[in-house]
């Protein structure tokens, strides 16, 4: 009643909060809200709105540039900002869309910026862009009529935001979905006023001499938001299925395969903490691993558990790859972008492992660090010159030959193998064949020795 009461006197309750804003000696709080809306987000301004509590804050300003994100997050930052007893301020430096225009509904007072605009609040589906079943997007006409209504504004402004079935005479005809500008929302009584940045509003709201703190995300909230970007993303399911196919070339759980599992925690650890993806899926996902696990160190050979492993580590790939809640997934379009989307990801793997297959032997640094497949006499890889020209060449034995022994030829001792037959000591003895290091010899009879 507190919000009704000083939302339903317009320039009165302004005046009002610049009373509370100088009654108050506490600092005010700078929470951006930047980005996707998401679970991380939510847990940092949680953190924001309780520490802004416990330091007796005049005054949150939730500073809001964002396009959206997901519904379910942009409820509990909703209900975090009308929970808290604290004056709350919406300043709206670019964008507020979709979800943006729910959180900056839920505060005492929304300061736009000029340029800015707010709105566009419908429900869409995944990366597509379309709109989502009128289940999800009645939830979201609920969410937005109940928040403008427990802070005094018109309910239905905020419904022809979300739903384009709402006309509203002179300002939006029914097929669209509505988008204020910051002229427009100040005209209708959305906006409180208008302001250039964040000091400016604090200047009008009355909250000037107060000290500000600038809320931070910490680093690893940071962390969490960047891993979550898709490049990155694309590039760890590139590591993960990489690492799985090369591991599967060579068995047992070496460097491929610690690739193929950092790859995994990378791609889902952050899109699980932000609420991008079920528990479901990252069960299905082990579950395949484990198969594969089972196949490659205690089943030999690859059969059925491996393949069924394969089957489950894509069916959660792709899963995660749908914008699905629960085991609620949308239009069949969107399930078959996700299917486009690991299918060419898994072409450009195979077409990445058929390049570096084919060049990258043939780099210098790579064959310093491989062994070659060949070892040609062209090349140099042979055995001892002088081992090589000991054909035909005549010596005695240093030690009885069993068949192995040592002799002697022309001075140099060898480590040689008679063919076949004992041989004693001081025998005259002949080579009668090389083969790589293996040298044979042959004794020589009584006659073949005098006329050497």
């Amino acid at each position: 009643m507190r919000r009704v009461f000083r939302r339903a006197f317009g320039l009165l309750a302004l005046l009002s909060t610049t009373a509370i804003g100088r009654a108050s000696e506490g600092p005010v709080y700078v929470v951006a809200v930047e980005g996707m809306v998401d679970n991380v987000l939510v847990q940092y301004i949680e953190r924001a709105i309780h520490e802004a509590e416990a330091a007796d804050a005049a005054a949150i300003v939730f500073r809001i540039d964002t396009f959206g994100g997901l519904v379910a997050a942009a409820d509990q930052i909703r209900q975090l900002i009308l929970d808290t007893p604290l004056p709350t301020v919406a300043f709206i430096d670019r964008n507020a869309a979709s979800a943006g225009a729910l959180i900056a509904y839920a505060c005492d007072r929304i300061v736009m910026a000029p340029g800015a605009s707010m709105g566009a609040a419908t429900v869409v589906e995944g990366t597509t862009g379309e709109a989502a079943p009128d289940k999800y997007q009645s939830y979201m006409r609920g969410l937005m009529r109940a928040t403008a209504e427990a802070n005094g504004r018109d309910p239905r402004i905020a419904e022809a935001m979300v739903d384009p079935d709402v006309a509203i005479e002179g300002l939006v005809p029914a097929g669209k979905v509505l988008t204020l500008s910051a002229r427009e929302a100040l005209e209708l009584g959305v906006a409180d006023a208008l302001a250039a940045s964040v000091d400016e509003a604090l200047q009008v709201l009355g909250y000037g001499p107060h000290p500000v703190v600038a809320f931070a995300q910490t680093g690893t909230e940071r962390v969490l938001r960047v891993l979550a970007s898709p490049v990155l993303q694309t590039l760890f399911l590139l590591m993960m299925l990489g690492g799985l196919y090369f591991e599967l070339q060579t068995p047992g759980v070496g460097v491929p395969g610690l690739i193929a599992l950092a790859g995994a925690l990378l791609f889902f650890a952050p899109n699980y903490l932000s609420g991008l993806v079920e528990f479901w899926e990252v069960v299905l996902f082990l579950v395949g691993v484990g198969l594969l696990l089972v196949e490659l160190l205690v089943i030999p050979g690859f059969g059925i558990a491996g393949i069924a492993g394969i089957l489950f580590m894509l069916a959660g790939l792709l899963a995660a790859l749908i914008g699905n809640v629960g085991l609620s997934f949308p239009s069949a379009r969107e399930i078959g972008r996700a299917i486009a989307t690991l299918t060419s990801t898994l072409i450009l793997l195979g077409v990445g492992i058929a390049v570096l297959g084919r060049y990258l032997p043939r780099t210098r640094r790579f064959q310093e660090l491989v062994l070659g497949t060949g070892l040609s006499r062209t090349q140099g890889y042979t055995a001892a010159a002088t081992e090589a020209q000991l054909t035909g060449k005549r010596g005695w034995a240093v030690t009885p030959l069993r068949p192995a022994g040592v002799v002697e030829i022309a001075g140099k001792r060898y480590d040689v193998v008679a063919s076949g037959q004992f041989v004693p000591a001081s025998t005259p003895v002949e080579v009668v064949r090389v083969q790589g290091s293996r040298i044979e010899v042959r004794p020589l009879s009584e006659a073949e020795h005098q006329t050497s």
